[in-house]
């Protein structure tokens, strides 16, 4: 397990990082509605960016693996308390 799956609760350091990184990334979605640019663009600019980045850094099959266990986290509500950081 590495840090990314540790839940934010459990480890107060990293969820101070976490959530500021959180903060900018929220922040980057609000000021491009100001600009009137669409949360769904976004959204897939942002996955984009973000999957980029992760391969740069751990390599595409470790990051394909990460990718895998997505479906499930989703089903299962892991993103779904964010929706309320929006408003």
């Amino acid at each position: 397990m590495n840090d990314n799956d540790v839940p934010l609760t459990e480890l107060p350091e990293l969820s101070a990082i976490k959530q500021a990184a959180l903060s900018y990334v929220t922040e980057a979605f609000a000021e491009a509605e100001l600009d009137g640019l669409d949360a769904d663009c976004m959204a897939q600019a942002a996955l984009f960016a973000a999957f980029t980045e992760l391969v740069t850094t751990y390599g595409e099959d470790a990051v394909a693996e990460y990718a895998a266990t997505l479906a499930d986290k989703i089903r299962s509500g892991a993103f779904s308390m964010a929706v309320s950081l929006k408003h």
